[in-house]
């Protein structure tokens, strides 16, 4: 994970991601929860629910990258169902998509727990 992103952004660009990330997972579960009470198919179903999951780790920040890119996938195949049975707003799955998509890009903040297990390390080695 460390070499994917060169850094993991602290500070003021931290909060931003954190922000950020925050708000993609309090769209994604408000509308995903929407659409389990409104989808009666078990596909759209089991879509729903496999981005609440993505939802809840790009949350802790954990696997970004690939919560993110799965995301973003989700969210375009709903955005595809939706656009062929003109049953939804086509435009809020493409904007979780793209915020999805755009957190996968630039990789989670400090405060992550992708920031505690793969970031860089301080190791202080005493004299002898």
């Amino acid at each position: 994970m460390q070499r994917l992103f060169s850094t993991f952004a602290d500070g003021w660009p931290g909060i931003g991601l954190l922000l950020l990330r925050l708000l993609t997972v309090v769209a994604l579960v408000y509308f995903g929860m929407a659409g389990l009470r409104e989808a009666p198919q078990l596909a759209t179903v089991a879509v729903q629910i496999l981005g609440i999951s993505a939802g809840i780790l790009l949350l802790v920040g954990l696997w970004t990258l690939v919560a993110g890119a799965l995301v973003a996938l989700v969210q375009m195949s709903l955005a595809f169902s939706e656009y062929f049975s003109h049953f939804y707003d086509l435009w809020i799955p493409v904007i979780l998509a793209a915020l999805g998509a755009a957190l996968a890009v630039v990789g989670p903040s400090a405060w992550s727990v992708d920031a505690r297990l793969f970031g860089r390390k301080c190791i202080d080695i005493p004299e002898l």
